[in-house]
């Protein structure tokens, strides 16, 4: 699935998280938000999600190793498309997840010019003790997290105790859960931080010339 405006200046392949497929309401929000932004979506879906789509019933995520290797044949076709354009990966949580296992590669080879992650689950639900940053400390290629303060998966407290690396720069979206939905006492809406975290990611992979 691919949002492509007439004239992209960058390619952004993003993946969906564990549980909602690649055309949900927040990834056609964002896909569409960035493709507003000049910047072209190319959207998949891991192997689980696409058996669910043809019937298979509610499947579980595949293993890391399977998740990774369908992200990188998803970078490879990505980084063959027409326009030359600079490749960012990325994705929604899960999705960012095994982005981030395979950025510094990629970044390395050439291939990709960043990550982008919207809704990094630090740790699981529940569960904070159960950190999923050790791989996030030895990035040394540009990234970016977008995450709402008060993702149960990370909050702007926990977050703030990681000491992660100058490398990933950290958008908040005040009172945000996973989704980027804020309460309503907070002032904002759900769509308010879909739109903010699109800008973010649009000045993250098209910075502008002062910045």
């Amino acid at each position: 699935m691919i949002n492509s405006p007439a004239k992209p200046r960058a390619r952004f392949l993003f993946a969906h998280g564990a549980g909602a497929p690649m055309d949900s309401d927040f990834m056609q929000a964002i896909a569409t938000g960035l493709c507003a932004r000049a910047i072209e979506v190319v959207r998949f879906e891991f192997p689980y999600m696409a058996e669910r789509r043809r019937g298979g019933g509610k499947r579980p995520p595949n293993p890391m190793p399977q998740l990774q290797e369908s992200f990188r044949e998803q970078i490879e076709l990505a980084a063959q498309r027409a326009g030359n354009l600079p490749l960012y990966i990325g994705g929604k949580s899960m999705g960012g997840r095994v982005a981030s296992l395979l950025a510094q590669e990629y970044v390395d080879k050439g291939t990709v010019a960043g990550l982008v992650c919207l809704g990094y689950p630090f740790h699981p639900r529940g569960k904070p003790d159960k950190l999923r940053t050790e791989h996030l400390l030895a990035l040394s290629c540009p990234a970016l997290i977008v995450q709402g303060s008060r993702d149960p998966l990370g909050n702007a407290e926990e977050v703030a105790g990681y000491d992660l690396p100058s490398s990933i720069r950290v958008a908040w979206l005040e009172d945000g859960d996973h989704d980027f939905k804020p309460r309503r006492a907070s002032g904002f809406t759900r769509e308010q931080h879909w739109q903010s975290a699109s800008d973010a990611i649009a000045a993250f992979i098209q910075p502008s010339p002062e910045s």
